[in-house]
């Protein structure tokens, strides 16, 4: 059965020129510091890489780039799963399959608009299935926008049970349902990735896979040591001062995110998004961008050791 790494997936950002191009050059840079940073695989083309507001072919070649930047150094997958419609779906696959990535992350609200059920999800699913070839390693990703489509135990289970899918990106914030979910994907090739600092430690000591979070944006390296430590005595003031750190999610992501990687680790980046109107970074959030890396920094060179 195939696996991918246990540990730390960073949902990937992209960089912008000031003319709100990709930035290509900066697209290298923010690989080589993910994978300095210790990261155990890069989740290419997704939310935090603004692909709803994307052509076709720039989704791909964020993901070509990646995998490109990564040079074999760990492995990339990608998305750019953003329709609804199944023809346009399966050539998302194909093409992003095409880009290099091991595999390709469908989007679990793509599969079934909000008012339907999860047997339409199935149904949909499978007829996708049947279009695309089975040596495609796939993925899921309970994507929150445009609307949060969690998976239901019972859903996992076939979806599982199909040996096709390889990764699962957990946004539940629930513990006792991931462990639920940890329960009906034993013995399959399907990997549980949570995505909330909360939850998380409890988590991996339940069985989760790893991170695949927002926050690896920031201080990836710190994630790397509580995956790698989930028994240590100072594991769960980690996980406080990480879940504290959290807050920055709802303060103006993803503009904060590159204003970090910009002014803090130095990387050749502008804080140009697509999502976000960059002149609403104020002074305030500025600040506090730079106080929760401090804080972060500190408590961490005090506990991870």
């Amino acid at each position: 059965m195939k696996s991918y790494p246990y540990g730390v997936w960073p949902v990937m950002l992209t960089p912008f020129t000031d003319k709100g191009e990709i930035d290509e050059d900066g697209l290298y840079a923010l690989v080589d510091w993910y994978i300095q940073k210790g990261v155990d695989g890069l989740f290419a083309s997704c939310q935090s890489s603004e692909i709803f507001h994307m052509t076709f072919e720039e989704r791909m070649r964020i993901a070509k780039i990646t995998v490109n930047a990564a040079h074999g150094r760990v492995p990339v997958i990608g998305s750019g799963f953003t329709d609804y419609r199944e023809a346009e779906q399966v050539r998302d696959i194909y093409a992003m399959r095409d880009t290099g990535v091991e595999a390709v992350i469908l989007l679990t609200n793509r599969l079934a608009s909000e008012g339907e059920d999860d047997d339409m999800l199935l149904r949909r699913l499978y007829s996708l299935l049947e279009q695309v070839d089975d040596d495609i390693p796939l993925g899921l990703y309970e994507c929150p926008f445009p609307y949060k489509r969690l998976l239901s135990p019972r859903v996992i289970r076939e979806i599982a049970a199909t040996g096709r899918f390889h990764f699962l990106k957990d946004t539940s914030l629930n513990a006792p349902q991931i462990r639920e979910k940890l329960a009906v994907i034993q013995n399959t090739p399907l990997k549980l990735y949570n995505a909330h600092i909360a939850t998380l430690l409890e988590s991996l000591r339940d069985g989760a896979y790893g991170f695949s979070g927002i926050m690896a944006n920031f201080h990836p390296e710190v994630y790397v040591w509580l995956t790698r430590n989930v028994q240590h005595p100072n594991a769960e003031k980690v996980q406080h001062v990480l879940t504290a750190a959290s807050l920055l999610e709802h303060e103006l992501y993803p503009t904060n995110a590159k204003y970090f990687l910009r002014e803090i680790a130095k990387l050749p980046i502008t804080i140009r998004c697509r999502t976000q109107d960059d002149r609403l970074l104020s002074p305030h959030f500025m600040e506090e961008t730079r106080q929760v890396a401090a804080l972060v920094s500190e408590a961490c060179t005090a506990l991870c050791k």
